[in-house]
């Protein structure tokens, strides 16, 4: 296994640090484990890793993903069938370190089968495998307190949400609570690609980072072009693509790639 410099919260802040050095967001693929086959997903995040990718979202398939689109809940399905878990989401994890992918890499998943996995094993065990953050899109942050302290025992980032709806009082629960980055939504509704970002985004942004201070902000949902990562370049202190890298994961690891790689090409030559 490819020794890292440093691990969990600390590699997340250095890959915020190496992107604004060079005058730029990072770059967030989110792609699932066992999409289309569980070979097939780990070959195209090596693949994104050796592309440009900064650090990556994982998702571990669940039956109800409430806050996914089309597109990612027909992969995630897929990936169950393919009998994908959390165990194996996990070990996915220390099988990409062991192939030398030393990005940081935070596990996306539903909250239900981390209780049925006991979070405190389900902590120790993403740890122990190389993960260096969590993120549960329904785990309320005024709810959240026992996993805050999991996470903040192993070193390892809890992200929240925020979205365009956020009241000022959830903003600021969410400052108080998470680690590493926030989540910033850039619309209502479910993931997936759009052809337009809201209008209204920078304003949004610029109230959230009042809020936040030096915590790092993401942007999700609705980003899938190399267009529309140009015009949110430095908007953000990163940013996340899924729905348009999971669907060119429908014809194998290459299409995913060779996505990722424009994207990377797109906010590094502006």
């Amino acid at each position: 296994m490819t020794t890292r410099t440093s691990t969990g919260v600390s590699a997340i802040e250095a890959m915020f640090a190496r992107a604004a050095s060079e005058g730029r967001s990072a770059f967030l693929p989110y792609f699932p484990i066992g999409w289309p086959t569980v070979a097939g997903s780990l070959e195209a995040i090596e693949g994104m890793a050796a592309a440009g990718a900064d650090g990556f979202e994982i998702g571990m398939p669940f039956s109800d993903p409430l806050a996914d689109g089309p597109v990612i809940q027909a992969a995630t399905q897929k990936a169950l069938e393919n009998g994908v878990t959390v165990r194996g989401c996990i070990e996915a994890v220390r099988d990409l370190r062991g192939r030398g992918v030393l990005q940081p890499m935070l596990l996306m998943g539903y909250l239900n089968p981390l209780l049925a996995y006991g979070p405190q094993q389900f902590i120790s065990d993403a740890k122990d495998a190389g993960v260096d953050g969590i993120i549960i899109p329904d785990l309320p942050p005024d709810e959240g307190e026992a996993w805050v302290n999991l996470c903040a025992q192993a070193n390892l980032a809890l992200v929240f949400f925020l979205a365009p709806t956020s009241t000022p009082a959830r903003i600021n629960l969410v400052t108080d609570q998470a680690t590493g980055f926030i989540y910033v939504v850039s619309l209502t509704g479910v993931t997936g690609a759009r052809s337009a970002l809201p209008d209204e985004l920078e304003a949004f942004l610029a109230g959230v980072k009042l809020a936040a201070g030096d915590l790092p902000l993401v942007l999700g949902f609705g980003i899938g072009t190399p267009e529309q990562a140009q015009r949110i370049n430095r908007l953000t202190s990163g940013f996340i693509v899924g729905s348009a890298l999971v669907r060119a994961g429908k014809d194998g690891a290459a299409p995913v790639i060779a996505l990722a790689a424009e994207i990377a090409a797109a906010i590094r030559n502006r």
